[in-house]
């Protein structure tokens, strides 16, 4: 992909940042930026998209982004009933720090060498779980008050601990890399957008080819040479991660649920699901009510 660079700010009196961020916006653009990027939702739920990977995120997710990883998230919006209106409803903390900040030499010795390994992990995004989770939640709010060097110690720490622990999973392909191309932004933006904002309904190439000033002839090719995978793959996995969620709300039936995700019959939908996913829609929707039974 080419997405678009995006500027971190930073005050002047401090050498990396941590804020909290409330979502206006339900879509935050497909962008990049040289500073590593830790993320927690606190509240709120989604579509994420980080580097080749696309599933739905959660309340309570912690991801560690590296350096120049495209990325964006999608979040749900809810209806107002005061408002009369549909919003998004979002919380969370992001923290942004360059890799050199302390010095190249800083993170060479030997004692740094996991922190190391981490970040260079971090290249494919890496999802944190369990009580490795809660210790750096914890942390991360620790640090919004901290000062001076205090904030640079709980830094460490956050990645000593993340660096140590088995709860972390990487997020994109093994082989994936990003060459950070500025050209092709708008494009790029419009076709996400669009696909997110159509995924249900049948989407025409004609249509997605105008809205991202592509020729028909050539948008399946511009496609799959800047993200590795044919546009209807790309479609496929938005559906299949939209049915995820329903199905894990347990509210909806396995045929509605398949409708609803934009698949046009049953038999699309159950070949789709397992390809993607490994699981048919009942044991993907078992499998979830026996963790978080066991939870």
């Amino acid at each position: 992909m080419n997405p678009r660079l995006l500027k971190v700010i930073t005050h002047p009196n401090e050498s990396f940042s941590i804020r909290k961020y409330v979502i206006k916006h339900h879509f935050n653009g497909w962008h990049f930026h040289p500073e590593i990027e830790l993320t927690y939702i606190h509240k709120g739920s989604g579509i994420q998209l980080i580097a080749d990977n696309i599933e739905q995120f959660e309340q309570g997710d912690l991801v560690l982004i590296g350096s120049n990883i495209p990325h964006f998230w999608r979040w749900d919006e809810i209806f107002d009933a005061e408002k009369k209106k549909r919003q998004t409803n979002s919380t969370g903390l992001v923290m942004h720090f360059r890799q050199d900040f302390w010095g190249r030499p800083f993170l060479e010795v030997p004692e740094l060498k996991k922190i190391n390994a981490l970040l260079q992990k971090a290249s494919r995004g890496v999802s944190i779980r369990g009580k490795t989770k809660e210790y750096v939640v914890g942390k991360m709010h620790e640090m919004m008050k901290a000062k001076e060097t205090e904030r640079i110690i709980l830094l460490l720490e956050i990645l000593h601990h993340i660096g140590n622990s088995r709860e972390c999973k990487a997020i994109a392909s093994q082989g994936y890399q990003h060459n950070g191309h500025l050209k092709e932004t708008d494009r790029v933006s419009k076709i996400y957008e669009y696909t997110l904002s159509h995924f249900k309904e049948t989407i025409k190439l004609k249509d997605v080819a105008r809205v991202s000033n592509v020729s028909p002839n050539s948008f399946c090719r511009f496609f799959k040479s800047n993200t590795r995978k044919t546009y209807s793959k790309f479609v496929q996995e938005i559906r299949v991660g939209h049915a995820c969620k329903l199905l894990m709300e347990n509210r909806y039936s396995i045929s509605y649920i398949g409708y609803e995700s934009g698949f046009n019959n049953p038999t699309n939908f159950y070949k789709c699901f397992k390809n993607i996913t490994g699981k048919t829609p009942l044991e993907y929707q078992k499998n979830y009510v026996k963790v978080t039974s066991e939870d």
